[in-house]
């Protein structure tokens, strides 16, 4: 899931700790911390420890997925790519034959 990377760098530093800090209190590695900072990504575990320790609202911390990891958005991509490639190669041998 994604993770509001400024919320949780605005938490840790209003609470003066450090991300190995956060890591021990949250019971989560430096390298989660860290990828949480960097990326925002973290699993829906790594998220509930966050809210907690720093006393957020899980809807203050997580973030909409907005690209096309889904699956179903990623094959309606495909098929209008196929869909578009197709039409243009149509047009493409009509001029050439004629």
């Amino acid at each position: 899931m994604l993770i509001n990377i400024q919320t949780v760098k605005q938490a840790r530093t209003a609470k003066g700790w450090t991300q190995q800090q956060l890591a021990d209190v949250a019971g989560l590695s430096l390298r989660t911390i860290q990828r949480v900072e960097s990326q925002g990504q973290g699993s829906m575990e790594t998220c509930n420890a966050l809210c907690a320790v720093l006393e957020i609202d899980r809807d203050e911390l997580h973030v909409e997925n907005t690209s096309i990891d889904n699956p179903e958005k990623r094959v309606m991509i495909y098929v209008l790519i196929g869909v578009l490639g197709g039409f243009l190669s149509g047009v493409l041998v009509t001029l050439v034959l004629n």
